[in-house]
């Protein structure tokens, strides 16, 4: 073991090797705090050393070193980057000048250093979103660019004459040194995923929904559309079968509809349901939109694109009401929601045809596609099978050791997978009740999970922000 000296009297916020040196490393943080450090491997000791900064105060959050040029860049959270001398242990330069004219808000959070393309600069990404190229001589800003949430990590390419920038809202663009031209690469989610709903019978996209809805192309994994509301949460997404509106439900109690292509607007119901729409479904005529609330309302709209008006209004919940599904022939509907009940409502006469119970906050509920079973779940971590006519449990099977948040059944109806807070996706033969097939992958909660129309694939969301498609195994494929 190598025993040594504690970092600092101040928090630590980075440490990082001298490049080139396997026995000289660096570290600083809050309040002035920056030390080098060097290995006596005959001793074995580890020696802090100080870097004196003199009248300079600040706070340190990230660094970058070279040993070509004996420096060391520490940038702050003020938004200005200090090049120190390594061997001498003192402060040269700070930058970038003109301070008014380049400012760096939320502290500069990452940076490197150019090498075989245009030496002697540095690029430094800051908490705003400014990306700057920075001449080390000088330390005048070059050139500069800003892009969407925060330059979290910058990265050369192999040849050296381009670099990535990661950003704290999931984005990853590719920046030319020599004009800082630059194009958008990739897309994720950065915050928990609440829903999936792919069109009616086609495979080829799909949509999710965050703090803003996105669609997705299957076969590319590219983002084709990105639709936000601002400072607000989307809770639940539904593709209309006609293919003409995205139906969302927000947690401002508002129902949004959106056009597929262009993201634009077509309507919004006001005041929906208070603290929220956690549920929503279409008929397959696209004309009624069944929703469910945080509060446990049940209510049915009669939707055009001109006029929007409340049909129904069904209140027999007492908790949230989770997830809303339409049967196939448009009369009646199935909600689940955390009381511990599952109701099934007329859609024509407008109040409850039966009701399913059990000791658990009931998270999903599905219609089997000949209509004649229901598939729940909840917190009580049990898939239970219901006989719809006689409102009555067929079978439950024990599924997890953590709460199952979602369900959803093959086209063919041999199939169906589940998926929980233990983050494993599990697919089950329907008529055995066996776990034929485990997907691991997830680093949060599976939030939703859905197989595509075609039954190729399967897709899950989490509360991480990951978007994960599954191939279906060959013997789970329709004939």
């Amino acid at each position: 073991a190598v025993c040594g000296a504690s970092s600092a009297n101040q928090t630590t916020m980075t440490v990082s090797w001298i490049e080139g040196r396997n026995d000289m490393l660096i570290s600083a943080g809050k309040n002035n705090n920056a030390r080098i450090w060097t290995f006596d491997y005959a001793q074995r000791k580890l020696t802090p050393h100080d870097i004196s900064l003199g009248k300079e105060r600040r706070n340190f959050i990230s660094c970058k070193s070279s040993i070509d040029t004996n420096t060391v860049w520490l940038g702050t959270t003020s938004g200005d980057v200090f090049a120190v001398n390594i061997e001498a242990k003192m402060l040269k330069a700070s930058g970038p000048v003109n301070r008014k004219k380049n400012l760096f808000g939320r502290g500069i959070i990452s940076m490197i250093k150019t090498e075989k393309f245009m030496p002697g600069h540095i690029v430094i990404g800051a908490g705003d979103g400014h990306v700057a190229m920075i001449n080390c001589s000088t330390m005048k800003v070059v050139r500069k660019l800003k892009v969407k949430g925060g330059a979290s990590s910058l990265a050369l390419n192999a040849a050296g004459d381009h670099f990535f920038v990661g950003t704290t809202t999931g984005m990853t663009y590719l920046v030319a040194l020599e004009d800082f031209d630059y194009e958008l690469r990739s897309t994720c989610n950065y915050n928990a995923i609440n829903d999936i709903s792919f069109p009616a019978g086609y495979s080829e996209l799909f949509a999710t929904c965050s703090n803003d809805i996105r669609i997705w192309n299957a076969k590319e994994r590219d983002e084709l559309l990105r639709i936000e509301v601002p400072n607000l949460k989307c809770l639940c997404v539904y593709i209309a079968p006609d293919g003409k509106s995205i139906v969302t439900g927000w947690e401002d109690g508002k129902i949004r509809a959106f056009k597929p292509k262009s993201g634009k607007l077509i309507f919004c119901i006001n005041d929906a349901h208070r603290d929220g729409v956690t549920g929503i479904s279409m008929t397959s005529d696209s004309k009624r939109i069944i929703s469910g609330g945080a509060q446990g309302n049940v209510r049915i709209w009669k939707v055009t694109r001109q006029t929007q008006s409340m049909v129904a209004s069904m209140k027999q919940h007492k908790g949230k009401v989770n997830s809303v599904q339409v049967d196939e022939t448009d009369n009646y509907c199935v909600t689940a929601a955390d009381d511990g009940s599952c109701i099934i409502w007329d859609l024509n006469q407008y109040n409850r045809d039966s009701c399913l119970f059990a000791t658990t906050q009931f998270r999903s509920a599905v219609y089997h596609p000949d209509q004649s079973q229901i598939l729940t779940t909840g917190t009580d971590r049990k898939i239970t099978f219901w006989d719809v006519v006689k409102s009555s449990e067929i079978r439950i099977i024990e599924s997890s050791k953590e709460d199952i948040n979602c369900l959803s059944i093959s086209a063919d109806g041999e199939w169906f997978i589940s998926g929980g807070n233990d983050m494993v996706l599990r697919l089950w033969g329907y008529d055995d009740g066996e776990v034929h097939f485990v997907g691991k992958g997830h680093s949060g909660h599976i939030t939703s999970c859905m197989f595509s129309p075609d039954q190729k694939y399967m897709v899950t969301v989490g509360s991480e922000g990951a978007i994960f498609m599954w191939k279906t195994p060959e013997e789970c494929l329709p004939n």
